[in-house]
């Protein structure tokens, strides 16, 4: 990992193509709340098609509460484009091609293939919340594949933090 991203920063530029041909990206985002950018490892990860399966399931619920959201691998167009059809995301925007520079720019973790099947090499996992001004709310960056917040969970605390104008934690410096 080359990169932490501080709270109540702004984060990195994020322009991605996704798997129905248009360009995502973070700047033209207008959320009321949030924008939840989920980086995922790829096609090879069955622990991402669970993962991506259950934010599927859950898109709605964030939308009402405020939320763009995208997912975003380094995985080509094709292979993106066969992660929605073969994971049946038909409602999650699903971006691909993310250079490493840009995982890196975002404080991934990058990994190298250790099995066929998988790319050579692909960012681990990372969920971030942006607010509409750019600015880091949440994050949660990991280096293994298994290591993810509960989307179940995350949604039960938009409310709090929004009623209560929570503040982002953890900027703090010496």
């Amino acid at each position: 990992m080359s990169n932490m991203l501080m709270p109540d920063a702004q984060v990195p530029t994020l322009d991605i193509e996704t798997v129905n041909g248009d360009r995502w990206t973070l700047a033209d985002q207008n959320p009321q709340n949030f924008t939840m950018i989920v980086f995922y490892r790829g096609l090879h990860c069955p622990v991402c098609k669970a993962y991506l399966q259950k934010l599927e399931a859950l898109l709605g619920d964030y939308q009402k509460a405020g939320f763009s959201v995208i997912a975003v691998s380094m995985n080509t167009a094709d292979l993106a484009a066969q992660t929605a059809s073969e994971w049946e995301l038909s409602s999650l925007q699903i971006g691909h091609s993310l250079s490493e520079a840009d995982a890196r720019a975002w404080g991934l973790y990058i990994s190298r293939a250790i099995k066929e099947g998988e790319a050579d090499i692909f960012n681990e996992p990372g969920l971030f919340w942006i607010r509409p001004d750019g600015k880091l709310y949440l994050a949660d960056v990991s280096n293994m594949p298994w290591s993810r917040p509960d989307l179940d969970f995350l949604h039960s605390k938009i409310p709090f933090a929004v009623e209560n104008q929570y503040p982002a934690r953890g900027g703090h410096t010496a």
